[in-house]
């Protein structure tokens, strides 16, 4: 069998601004979504994690690249703000807008089903799933959990039941956890802003 490893490339303080890279055969893949798909297409036993319709594929590929590279980054900000009085309201604001437009695009690529790949956790649902985690935690710090139950029931729902699968349970950080190392990273970015000043 192919020896696997996953590896960061990068020595950042904190884990989110790190970059993974997998070591397939001493060949290294690199970016999170990036694996994923690797991992798909090289180890082909199962059922892929991509939908089959080249339409629908494409949909959770722009929804996933949104995630990284649109939402990932405002709600980044949420938790690198030096302190619970910075956190501004329009950031707050955007990530509200990014979770609507997933509530929507839930709806129409899920159809009807628990998850966005269908009857079971698929691509889009790991890209979006993968930050479940930081969501709720962020979400507590910043007040925002209400807004979570009823403005975006149906992502709600879905991340209860991407949370509770079988794949990912035991693998889900506990949110307590969590909010106290998202502190420990505002308290670090305000001594260094303090330390600049």
């Amino acid at each position: 069998m192919a020896e696997v490893k996953i590896l960061c490339n990068q020595k950042v303080s904190f884990c989110l601004s790190q970059i993974p890279v997998l070591l397939h055969n001493d060949k290294p893949i690199c970016e999170s979504l990036i694996i994923v798909e690797y991992i798909d297409e090289a180890f082909p036993s199962g059922p892929s994690i991509l939908p089959s319709d080249p339409y629908d594929r494409a949909i959770q590929r722009f929804w996933a690249a949104y995630i990284d590279d649109k939402w990932f980054p405002t709600f980044r900000e949420l938790l690198y703000s030096q302190s619970d009085e910075e956190v501004n309201v329009a950031t707050i604001e955007k990530v509200k807008e990014g979770l609507a437009l997933f509530e929507d695009a839930f709806v129409k690529c899920s159809k009807g089903k628990p998850f966005f790949s269908g009857d079971k956790i698929g691509y889009l649902d790991i890209a979006l799933g993968s930050f479940i985690g930081w969501l709720r935690a962020v979400a507590k710090m910043c007040n925002i959990v209400e807004f979570l139950n009823e403005e975006t029931p149906n992502l709600f729902t879905w991340s209860e039941r991407f949370c509770a699968d079988d794949a990912v349970k035991d693998y889900m950080p506990e949110t307590d956890k969590l909010m106290e190392f998202g502190r420990l990273i505002k308290a670090k970015f305000k001594a260094e802003a303090a330390s600049q000043n």
